[in-house]
C-alpha cells in the first residue's frame, strides 16, 4: 500500500528566499536519512484558480504505509527539521492519502 504525505507551506514573509531554498534542499535531504521515506517531490504553486488560501509551496513524500508514516514522524533526523522548518512557516496543512489504483 502505497500512502502520500502531502505538506501545503506558507513561509513566513521575513523568511529570506535564500532561506527557504535552504529550507528546502534540507527537507529533501530527508529521503536520503529517513528510511521509511521512498520519494520527495515539491513544487511552487502555479494554480490560476486563486484558491490556494495563502498556500505558496507543496511538499510530497512517499511511503509504503501509515506505519512508514508514524516512523518517519519519530525519526530523530526529521524531528530535528521539524523543530527548524515549522517556525519558518506562516501556515501550514498536512494531509495523508492512500492514491487509487492508476488504469
Amino acid at each position: 500500500m502505497v500512502v502520500k504525505h502531502v505538506l501545503l507551506a506558507k513561509f513566513k514573509e521575513e523568511v529570506a528566499a535564500e532561506r527557504v531554498e535552504e529550507l528546502i534542499r534540507g527537507y529533501a535531504n530527508l529521503v536520503s536519512v529517513v528510511p521509511s521515506m521512498k520519494a520527495f517531490h515539491w513544487g511552487r504553486d502555479v494554480s490560476i484558480e486563486n484558491l490556494h488560501e495563502g498556500f505558496t509551496h507543496v511538499f510530497e513524500s512517499t511511503f509504503d504505509s501509515t506505519q512508514a508514516i508514524a516512523d518517519y514522524i519519530s525519526h530523530p533526523a526529521h524531528v530535528d527539521f521539524a523543530n527548524i522548518f515549522l517556525p519558518a512557516l506562516d501556515k501550514v496543512l498536512v494531509v495523508d492519502f492512500q492514491p487509487t489504483p492508476g488504469n
